[in-house]
């Protein structure tokens, strides 16, 4: 059976959603960050960078959240990777997106709204990451225009990978409201069973 390292609300969560949607059994198992946990050399052996996720399958052994849903996909449900090889582009290019351009800013705000004291909060980095935000938000409702999930009608690992990373937009302080696409698309994704399954264990 999978084991996946980390907890729901860690990156680890949209990995687990991924396996959700897979219909593919697993277990996860946390990891005590607060007590070094992921530096301790077990952890290492399957880790090596000292962090969450990780997942282990039989004698597979991934760390990296976007590399450990492309296996969940093409190991136990290929159609979330697509069908043809427009749409693997596409999903490809939505899930680099989301980690490479989407979530720097949302997680630099995340970091010091949630994390930092109040006498030790930069709101500076907060200010100058928010003025990030519109645009990139604007790339993606536009793109979601006239659709109901990132590739077409077919949910896909990028609905996973990008919705993962917006989702934390709410938890800062950015208002959806104005990007009506994204929040129709995000609509359609709640719906979904292994989504609320996956929220579940967050709470």
């Amino acid at each position: 059976m999978i084991t996946l390292y980390g907890s729901p609300r860690s990156s680890a969560g949209r990995c687990i959603w991924a396996l959700e949607e897979a219909g593919v059994p697993f277990t996860t198992k946390d990891v005590d960050m607060r007590n070094k946990e992921h530096k301790s050399a077990e952890f290492l052996k399957i880790n090596p960078m000292g962090k969450v996720p990780a997942l282990v399958d039989g004698d597979v052994t991934l760390f990296e959240s976007m590399a450990i849903n492309y296996y969940i996909a093409d190991a136990y449900k290929k159609e979330l990777l697509g069908t043809t090889p427009a749409e693997r582009g596409l999903n490809m290019q939505w899930s680099f997106w989301a980690t490479s351009e989407l979530q720097g800013p949302i997680i630099e705000i995340f970091i010091q709204k949630v994390f930092m004291p109040d006498d030790k909060r930069d709101n500076n980095v907060i200010e100058n990451n928010l003025k990030k935000l519109p645009d990139l938000l604007s790339v993606l409702n536009t793109s979601l225009a006239g659709k109901k999930y990132l590739v077409g009608d077919q949910f896909t690992i990028a609905d996973i990978n990008t919705a993962s990373v917006v989702s934390i937009c709410p938890m800062i302080g950015v208002d959806l409201k104005a990007y009506s696409n994204i929040e129709g698309w995000l609509g359609a994704i709640s719906d979904r069973p292994a989504y609320q399954k996956y929220q579940a264990m967050r709470k």
